[in-house]
């Protein structure tokens, strides 16, 4: 969620203090089965709300720079973090705090854009965080902001064939809920069929003992639109390293199946967020 100004100068100047003078400590084992296996950074402009793993292994970015002006202008002034999904990237915007809707751009392997909206429910925040496919890229599952006790899901467009071929009306499905409440989910998604890994903008320590966690949610069963319990456990608390002092902010994350990767995405306080972290783990076991 984060929203920044940075001349071209100073992206440049502090980009190289981030990379060469903040990360010379030894990478240290995350609990939750996970060890950190690497740091990379990105241009925040284009590059700090998420990420997701190409089928090659490249990664796609998304930050504010990545927004369409034809999308901009009709009032979707924020993106989230996205997913891919047999070629097709899912990519979530929300309005302004007047919004009656959010949207789904789905862009199709032929270079296609096609857009899905979904008019908020009853009590539904305006915010639309992530976006993440299930592994029969059947169901997309989506988030608002806050203390939540629940994920949205949704058919999948244009891959759930309940959902219109080129666009249109997007209707929520049978919902996630939580069995302990989480706060400022910024994204989600899939390590199986029925386990979540989450990343929380979380710093308060009233919910989980870390500092901005990373997430699991154990579903009971594989989601088929109907509702479904999800079982939430904390993994890690993200990695806050940097030559600037001040609050750090977790984004996106992705876990790249076919390479067992998972990366979690940190942008560090001013004037070092014009570039974020991107820090890599490995499974410890299996």
């Amino acid at each position: 969620m984060t929203v920044w100004k940075a001349s071209t100068a100073l992206f440049g100047a502090v980009a190289l203090a981030v990379m060469t003078g903040g990360g010379a400590s030894a990478a240290p084992a995350a609990p939750g089965g996970w060890q950190e296996s690497g740091t990379s950074h990105v241009n925040s402009l284009t590059g700090s709300q998420g990420l997701a793993s190409r089928a090659d292994g490249s990664l796609l970015y998304r930050g504010l720079g990545s927004i369409p002006l034809d999308l901009r202008v009709k009032g979707w002034g924020h993106i989230g973090d996205p997913d891919i999904a047999k070629g097709h990237t899912f990519d979530a915007y929300q309005g302004g705090d007047d919004a009656r809707s959010k949207m789904f751009a789905v862009t199709a392997p032929d270079g296609k854009r096609h857009l899905y909206e979904h008019r908020l429910d009853a009590g539904e925040k305006l915010n639309n965080s992530f976006a993440a496919v299930s592994p029969d890229d059947q169901w997309l599952v989506s988030g608002e902001w806050g203390d939540q006790n629940r994920l949205q899901v949704f058919p999948a467009p244009l891959l759930n064939p309940s959902t219109p071929p080129a666009g249109g009306a997007l209707p929520q499905a049978g919902q996630i809920t939580l069995d302990k409440p989480v706060r400022d989910i910024q994204g989600c998604d899939f390590v199986s069929d029925t386990r979540l890994v989450c990343a929380s903008n979380d710093a308060s320590k009233e919910l989980w003992p870390e500092d901005r966690p990373v997430l699991q949610v154990d579903l009971e069963r594989k989601l088929d639109g109907k509702p479904v319990t999800g079982r939430v456990a904390s993994l890690f608390a993200v990695p806050q390293r940097s030559i600037c002092s001040g609050s750090f902010e977790t984004e996106g994350i992705d876990y790249d199946a076919a390479r067992r990767t998972l990366r979690v995405e940190v942008v560090p306080p001013a004037p070092c967020l014009v570039t974020t972290a991107v820090y890599a783990y490995r499974p410890t076991t299996g």
